[in-house]
């Protein structure tokens, strides 16, 4: 092995394996253990590369190339089927997006073997980890930014998800990248006390804090989660509008109505593929008659203001509301998208991009942003902090808009743009992880699948499967209180990092005074 990585197309090799390994720890697969093997042999192979004079910033942007390539192919899909473009392009512009990711954690790993005061033992536990989180916190902002596959959101079954109602996702991917170091010391046989000690406390503590209760319980409420399977192609065609909605109402229907009083009917994102101000006959009609029922529904759709010349991604409320929160085009029972997703909700730099091909000018790429602070939803029963689709990745965004008495998390979706690809599995393993951060279930509502509900705790409750139709009914549990994640976010975490750093600066500053 070491004569294979002593010369640079080898290193280049083993890196690109080892970052491409990394795919498995996420949904759909779950074997969330290959993240330790493809981090204790990149650590390996770069004490090789440094031996060797080698590129160190060339193996570790590799590492990081295959790891984001293996992710998130799963975006060639959308442009594949929409984009319009050549096959050779949509390929290309997926290694470019990766490679721009993949900028960020090599930067990270860069930095902590450039620093050669830095004994083994402090890169690994130390600055490495700092780097990694500093570099992540950047990437999920930068250019708006792209939070996807922080490695947290792989560990939600094991004890180290202990972490994350008390310092959030980032939490867990600190303890990963710190076990993944000692790992990498008592392979080599440094450090033995300290590495053994802190896998144990590490492991132990997550244990400990997965035991903890931080919010209570209220009455449970009945929840139908309806999951239309509309074809994509079809689904913002005219002739197609009136057939998609008789089919919701259909299936939100479907079965016995006679224990349905106070039942919350939840459509997934745009599964109204029109025109709020153009709806007004079929909306009004529809709230009135579900208020006789005794129902409520949640629905997203696009609203749009004729005086601006603006749409904004939204979510309504109809039927049964608390007096003065029924439904209404001016009520404010409703959330707009703030968190818009690139491309596909708006075109950055689009009078250069839109003229180029017909992916930068997809239906409905042209939306306005909501506020980033908006009211909880009312619906009589709880109250809900909404995130729609792609803004469920940012943590930071939902917890400004929970609270005290926040109810539960809801997220409408529509990962029909992704076809059957992993992709939607890892935005379902996302949505999870807000419901263990904030512990409070989770309703996860979608065009095409996964919807799915989880519990306070992040167990899952029930799902409907991709490409199926399909309604999702169970009694789901509200509950109220404050997580420490939910009371003082990345901050621990920031301190943390501001104290590594500073400890490293007099470090450095006293050892070079001695010599």
């Amino acid at each position: 092995m070491e004569k294979f990585s002593s010369t640079l197309s080898g290193q280049l090799l083993v890196a690109l394996v080892l970052g491409s390994i990394q795919v498995f720890a996420f949904a759909p697969f779950g074997l969330w253990w290959t993240l330790y093997p493809s981090f204790i042999g990149l650590f390996l192979l770069l004490q090789q590369v440094q031996k060797t004079n080698k590129k160190l910033f060339l193996v570790a942007f590799i590492f990081n190339l295959a790891m984001f390539v293996a992710t998130i192919h799963w975006i060639y899909v959308s442009m594949d089927l929409f984009g319009g473009m050549p096959t050779i392009v949509n390929i290309l512009l997926i290694f470019l997006f990766a490679a721009y990711l993949a900028i960020f954690p090599t930067l990270a790993i860069w930095a902590s073997y450039r620093l050669s005061f830095l004994s083994q033992s402090s890169r690994y536990l130390l600055i490495f980890p700092v780097f990694w989180l500093l570099m992540d916190w950047v990437r999920g902002w930068f250019l708006t930014g792209f939070p996807w596959a922080y490695l947290g959101y792989s560990h939600a079954d094991t004890p180290l998800v202990g972490f994350a109602p008390v310092l959030g996702v980032q939490g867990i991917t600190l303890a990963i990248v710190l076990i993944c170091g000692a790992l990498t010391l008592l392979i080599q046989k440094q450090r033995i006390k300290t590495s053994l000690l802190l896998i144990a406390s590490l492991i132990v503590s997550g244990y400990l804090l997965q035991q903890q209760r931080y919010t209570e319980l209220q009455s449970a409420i009945k929840v139908a989660l309806v999951q239309g399977n509309i074809d994509q192609n079809e689904k913002w065609e005219p002739s197609q509008l009136y057939p998609s909605l008789f089919k919701y109402l259909d299936l939100s229907e479907a079965g016995d109505n006679s224990t349905r009083e106070n039942e919350l009917i939840i459509w997934p994102e745009s599964a109204i593929a029109g025109l709020e101000i153009d709806m007004q006959r079929f909306l009004q009609p529809l709230s009135q008659e579900l208020e006789m029922k005794g129902k409520t529904l949640m629905t997203g759709i696009i609203e749009y203001d004729l005086k601006k010349d603006e749409y904004r991604n939204t979510i309504i409320m109809l039927g049964k509301l608390p007096v003065g929160a029924g439904y209404s085009q001016t009520s404010a029972n409703r959330y707009r998208k703030h968190q818009l997703l690139p491309i596909g909700e708006f075109v950055p730099f689009e009078d250069l991009l839109r003229p180029i091909a017909p992916y930068f000018n997809l239906p409905m790429s042209s939306f306005q942003r909501g506020d980033e602070i908006q009211a909880n939803l009312q619906t009589g029963l709880t109250t809900f902090a909404p995130a729609l689709c792609y803004e469920v990745a940012f943590p930071e965004l939902l917890r400004k808009n929970v609270h005290e008495n926040t109810g539960m998390l809801l997220t409408l979706s529509n990962d029909a743009w992704f076809g059957s690809s992993i992709g939607p599995d890892q935005h379902l393993e996302i949505a999870r992880m807000r419901a263990i951060e904030f512990a409070r279930p989770i309703l996860r509502s979608t065009n095409t699948g996964i919807t799915a509900i989880y519990n306070d705790q992040g167990k899952e409750l029930g799902r409907l499967a991709n490409n199926t139709e399909g309604v999702l009914r169970k009694e789901v549990q509200p509950a109220f209180g404050l997580t420490p994640y939910q009371r003082f976010g990345s901050l621990p975490l920031t301190l943390y990092c501001l104290l590594i750093l500073i400890g490293m600066f007099f470090f450095y500053k006293n050892r070079a005074n001695n010599h």
